[in-house]
């Protein structure tokens, strides 16, 4: 790979500082009876007792005396299962990769560089509540803590420091809030339509994304569309072209991207009156990357006045999905559109001054300077438009470009959002933790009386003039003006009907007022919530292994829809594939041939149809074709097909069954009775960095499992668009009794530690794949009778 190595070393003052004596490791044995291992550790930085309980799965149950201190045990516990999987995306967030790996990470490093926030950090933390300041310092205290201890042991440093000869970074509070993350977002979308419309084949674009709700697009007034290219993004290129590390790095990932509409999360609550216990049920699942780190780390936090379990964005503190002693809560993308990107003039006299509102202004300027192991430092020049930062600067053409987005406004950290509503007690608490909470989400709740609410959150812009589809020139007719926060939004409370989902379809109010606000137009296909709302509203007496059932339902609309289309008489060579898909029953179950003998073909389908209807020259915009759009086609060929759209519809469908029969042979063998779907729809975990051999054979890939369900399934599983492999989907799944807490379940995949030689490396793959459910404790008997491991961190 050409890449220059360089141990970082660590700064010692700052290990001794916060340093970590371990002073204690007994396993106590009383009566002749085992008894947990037990841990003693001293740390700095917490202000009391802190024991942590680990139960069979490796969860960690943090008993401490203050609500800070139970926030410090859980940066402390991640930091024990996943400390390089949070150093490594610390790293990346900070822009610190080619420090350590080579000049190859510079231009990567300086994009993530120019989407630091540059505004008064001392007023965003002032800007925060005193306690939910104080929790989130607390955990990244914990984290700290344990960087220390491992410093004080480097036997206790996860492999790849000792096979990459570098030691973690400590963190920083104020970096973190400057921190905003670089996301190409929807960009990427506005300039494939401002590309279509320059060839004058703008209506190809809702054969790829269709705008839902619909709408009608108009292109914003001084914007040339010939002269919109990929070369307005700039900076953000670099994150979609991947790390050199391989294509498995845990970066934007084209692939991802070209299948856009398999993205997506699933969660509903069913109120007590439509459940047999009379207490609500809520239940969540976020469709996140399957292959790489997991998503998701479980904890449980108790101090007095704080009560709550669930799963966590590893680096991020609190639980983003789990329950209080109160009430419940889960989440799924809202998908507002929170960037624009702007084309500006710039001065042909003066390149750093851009036009706007009627004149000339300058561009802000900030150096940065990245370090590069093996290479001299490289000081980087960061602009900054009253819009947000410069993404591209071209003098020669007189031209640039830049971004607004949420990300970089005032109080848009987001990274005490979660602390906040951990801390809440009930609806109306929640409420000043939304105003903390920037991302598009639609937040799920059900509490202990029996209340249920939905409320969407997040930040959305209120744009001068424009929708947000395409660039827009940057001169000040387009500005934004504000923002739109979580009480002008939709929202629910107690519904009439009982129960209330989301799975990223439009679900926008027929009475918001969309038409003054447009919120977004990129909500998925509805086939997900389609199928789940059909199975709750004909249940009104749901229970838990309901809601089990539902998350692991492979039940798919688009395939028995493409069913009913199937040709009466078919061609003698697409006899056998249509006669297998006639009588199966539509579900993508992992053992069934059909479903993947339906998988093929569909994918057979799509390649012929974007053939047929997309000229040449525009197949590189429009990359893929919605599901929707393709059984309209199939239903009601229009005149794109040619002459006789009928005959060429009919000609289609032969062709892609008989492809589709031939390719399913040469995949699963000549014996159709044997073929499943999950031996193609493999379940591969590998650690991103696996492209570099040492690291490769230190992680062996966790593997030997395939699973059924696919993008339109309830139980999602994302599949790859290069392959077969399960490449997303629902790793994290949560089912909550509501009040009855020791009734919940859980699984978490492959398991809590990114460390082979733990226990609880892989140990939930298999119940994973296998749909068993495991038990989420909560009851603290119930807890210390699974404990497998105790640990007791004293102050220092």
């Amino acid at each position: 790979m050409g890449v220059a190595w360089e141990v970082e070393l660590l700064d010692r003052r700052v290990f001794l500082l916060g340093s970590v004596a371990v002073i204690a490791m007994a396993t106590d044995a009383a009566r002749g009876t085992s008894q947990p291992a037990r841990r003693h550790a001293v740390v700095s930085g917490a202000a009391g007792r802190i024991d942590i309980v680990d139960d069979q799965w490796g969860i960690p149950h943090i008993r401490a005396e203050s609500k800070a201190d139970a926030f410090f045990g859980q940066g402390y516990c991640v930091a024990r299962d996943r400390l390089f999987q949070i150093d490594y995306g610390y790293r990346r967030e900070m822009g610190r990769l080619a420090a350590v790996f080579g000049p190859e990470f510079a231009d990567f490093d300086a994009a993530m560089r120019l989407f630091h926030y540059r505004g008064d950090i001392d007023a965003e933390l002032t800007a925060m509540a005193g306690e939910v300041r104080a929790c989130g310092q607390a955990y990244l205290d914990g984290v700290n803590a344990r960087i220390a201890e491992v410093a004080a042991d480097p036997s206790l440093l996860p492999p790849e420091y000792a096979i990459l000869g570098i030691a973690p970074l400590s963190w920083s509070l104020r970096d973190i809030v400057a921190s905003r993350g670089a996301a190409i977002g929807n960009m990427d979308d506005e300039v494939r339509r401002a590309r279509l419309h320059a060839m004058g084949l703008l209506d190809l674009d809702a054969l790829m994304a269709p705008l839902r709700p619909a709408w009608t697009m108009r292109v914003p007034d001084g914007l040339d569309t010939e002269a919109v290219g990929d070369a307005d993004l700039g900076a953000l290129t670099v994150l979609t072209r991947g790390l050199p590390f391989g294509s498995s790095t845990p970066v934007i990932d084209a692939e991802a991207r070209k299948a856009r509409d398999q993205a997506g999360s699933n969660a509903w609550t069913v109120a007590g009156s439509r459940t047999a216990s009379g207490r609500p049920i809520l239940a969540n699942d976020p469709h996140l990357g399957i292959g790489g780190f997991s998503p998701r780390h479980v904890a449980h936090l108790t101090a007095p006045g704080l009560d709550v379990i669930g799963g966590g964005a590893p680096g991020l503190p609190g639980i983003m999905q789990g329950h209080t002693d109160r009430f419940a809560f889960g989440r799924t993308n809202f998908h507002i559109d929170q960037a624009d990107l702007y084309i500006l003039d710039l001065d042909p006299a003066d390149p750093e001054h851009y036009r706007h509102d009627g004149g000339w202004k300058r561009f802000d300027r900030h150096e940065a300077v990245v370090r590069i192991a093996g290479a001299p430092d490289r000081v980087e020049t960061l602009r900054y438009s009253v819009h947000g930062p410069v993404i591209s600067h071209d003098p020669a053409r007189h031209r640039a470009s830049a971004v607004a987005t949420i990300s970089m406004q005032p109080g848009a950290s987001g990274w005490f959002a979660m602390i906040a509503i951990n801390l809440a007690q009930d609806w109306q608490s929640l409420k000043p933790a939304f105003a903390l909470h920037p991302s598009p989400t639609n937040f799920h709740y059900a509490d202990v009386d029996g209340n249920t609410g939905w409320q969407v959150i997040g930040f959305a812009p209120v744009r001068k003039r424009g929708d947000g589809l395409f660039p827009v020139p940057g001169d000040g007719a387009y500005d934004w003006t504000g923002r739109i926060m979580f009480d002008a939004l939709p929202r629910a409370y107690n519904p009439a009907k009982g129960w209330f989902a989301s799975a990223n379809q439009d679900n926008i109010p027929a009475d918001y007022p969309f038409r003054d606000h447009p919120l977004a137009f990129s909500f998925r296909d509805p086939y997900r919530y389609d199928r789940i709302a059909e199975v709750l509203a004909g249940q009104d007496q749901h229970n838990i292994a309901d809601s089990i059932a539902l998350m692991h339902d492979v039940v798919s609309i688009p395939a028995q829809q493409l069913q009913a289309m199937l040709p009466p008489s078919p061609s003698p060579e697409a006899a056998a594939a249509v006669g297998m898909l006639r009588t199966w029953n539509g579900h993508i179950d992992g053992d069934s041939g059909a479903a993947a003998l339906f998988e093929i073909v569909w994918r057979e389908i799509e390649t012929r149809m974007r053939d047929a209807i997309v000229p040449p020259r525009a197949r590189s915009l429009v990359t893929s074709l919605s599901p929707s759009v393709m059984l309209g086609f199939l239903s009601q060929p229009d005149a794109r097909f040619g002459d006789d759209p009928v005959a060429a519809r009919d000609a289609l469908f032969n062709d892609a069954l008989i492809s589709g029969w031939a390719k399913a042979t040469r995949l699963m063998g000549a014996d159709p009775a044997a073929w499943r779907w999950a031996t193609l729809h493999r379940v591969r975990i590998q650690h991103p960095l696996s492209a570099i051999p040492a690291i490769a054979r230190a992680f062996p890939p966790i593997v030997g499992e395939g699973s059924g369900g696919d993008a339109y399934t309830p139980m999602a599983r994302w599949v790859s668009a290069a392959g077969w492999r399960a490449t997303g989907g629902a790793s994290y799944l949560m089912v909550c009794d509501v009040g009855k807490w020791d009734n919940s379940v859980m699984l978490s995949l492959p398991g809590q530690s990114a460390e082979p030689a733990s226990p609880h490396y892989r140990d939930f793959y298999k119940p994973w794949i296998a749909a068993e459910m495991q038990p989420l404790l909560f009851d603290r008997r119930s807890i210390d009778a699974a404990a497998t491991a105790r640990t007791v961190l004293t102050p220092a």
